[in-house]
């Protein structure tokens, strides 16, 4: 009898530490969010529009190995406090998911490096990836939260070819 009830506990430990583990794996899932460019995407508390603005090839102090493809990222912070924004939030995805990050230079008085964004402030910046560029391939661009921002959403924009 008490072995029975011995049995009867471990299991029940068991099948609580299982449920327990399923839990916090659903939590800390990321939440994949797709949209076409243009379309305002929410990740975390900052909704943001983003499209392809063109290609380039640098400027004297920064050249590419392949080609710079540029984005045009406008972000509204919906939070109550101020968060900051960083050019390392975003990252490119190629046809077969190949990551690129983003390419940091004074391109622009628009380039986003680190900036913060104000409560319902819409603000527009740009930024570029080192890709080897071809206008027929299909290119998403990913979108993070930040560590202070506390989201497990990622957002992901299709930017080009979004057949």
């Amino acid at each position: 009898m008490a072995s029975g009830l011995v049995i009867a506990i471990i299991i029940g430990v068991l099948i609580i530490s299982m449920g327990f583990a399923f839990y916090m794996y659903l939590l800390y899932q990321p939440n994949f969010i797709e949209v076409q460019a243009g379309e305002p995407i929410q990740v975390g508390p900052v909704k943001y529009i983003v499209g392809h603005e063109g290609e380039h090839s640098g400027n004297k102090d920064t050249q590419p190995e392949g080609t710079f493809f540029k984005i045009r990222i406008t972000a509204e912070n919906l939070d109550s406090e101020t968060t900051i924004m960083t050019g390392g939030q975003f990252f490119l995805l190629d046809e077969s998911d190949k990551k690129y990050q983003a390419v940091y230079g004074k391109f622009s008085d628009e380039d986003l490096l680190t900036d913060l964004l104000e409560l319902n402030v819409p603000v527009t910046w740009t930024t570029q990836f080192d890709i080897p560029y071809d206008e027929q391939e299909k290119y998403r661009i990913g979108i993070l939260a930040t560590k202070i921002q506390s989201s497990n959403d990622i957002g992901i924009v299709c930017v080009q070819n979004c057949n």
